[in-house]
């Protein structure tokens, strides 16, 4: 699964790249074509950036389906789980396994009508077109204001990212089925730090925070949030 990790990751990088190059872009022509500079003025005022504001919103709703489903698989999203996290952990897992399952039944319905909404709004027009078979009475679907994007292409993140996330879902559940751990993000590392300290290592989801379920692990070592050097707790 690292190849679809990676791709994912790429994906979601190189959509925030862009809406940002794109919405950086328009900010400065649109200041720039104000300025009374001969000739400047005239050639930036002849560029049209008015597909700059619908391009943006088509990359960031791509991003947030695509995030979503990293979100998923890094244990982003937050939840209120007081009641979970006083069960015991054998009907607390059962609970965290429904919640998952949960989620997974409702990206994958949602893929599924996205999908049927995607072909009926023209990707079926389209993959007909592209196999040169019969286009009668098949609808051609509209296209986007200012881009004049095919819709079928832009409301394609639907069914694509729910399927991811749908994926995701069933994957954690999977994993905490077997292992009893669920994914953490830890909120205050930044790639490519080193810690603080050497040998001092900070476990922030020890604790009773009631943010996320908290895993099936060892009692004793789940209250564990600061060793230092010599293995001793540092109060």
């Amino acid at each position: 699964m690292k190849f679809l990790d990676y791709l994912e990751e790429w994906l979601i990088t190189l959509l925030i790249g862009t809406a940002t190059l794109v919405t950086f872009a328009a900010v400065m022509h649109r200041y720039a074509s104000g300025f009374s500079i001969p000739g400047l003025q005239d050639w930036l005022l002849s560029i049209n950036m008015s597909w700059a504001q619908e391009l943006t919103i088509i990359l960031f709703v791509w991003m947030a389906k695509f995030g979503a489903a990293y979100g998923v698989r890094t244990g982003i999203h937050v939840g209120v789980d007081v009641l979970i996290n006083r069960l015991q952990p054998q009907l607390r897992g059962k609970f965290v396994l429904f919640g998952l399952f949960a989620g997974a039944l409702f990206t994958g319905i949602v893929a599924t009508l996205g999908g049927g909404f995607v072909w009926e709004n023209g990707a079926h027009y389209a993959f007909f077109e592209l196999a040169g078979l019969s286009l009668d009475d098949v609808v051609e679907g509209p296209t986007t204001p200012d881009l004049e994007w095919p819709t079928w292409m832009v409301y394609s993140a639907i069914p694509l990212g729910s399927s991811l996330m749908c994926f995701r879902f069933l994957q954690v559940a999977y994993s905490f089925w077997r292992t009893g751990e669920l994914p953490h993000h830890d909120h205050g590392h930044v790639e490519g730090l080193e810690d603080a300290g050497p040998g001092v290592e900070f476990d922030g989801f020890a604790l009773e925070d009631n943010l996320h379920p908290h895993d099936l692990k060892d009692a004793g070592e789940a209250q564990k949030s600061v060793r230092g050097e010599g293995g001793g707790k540092t109060k």
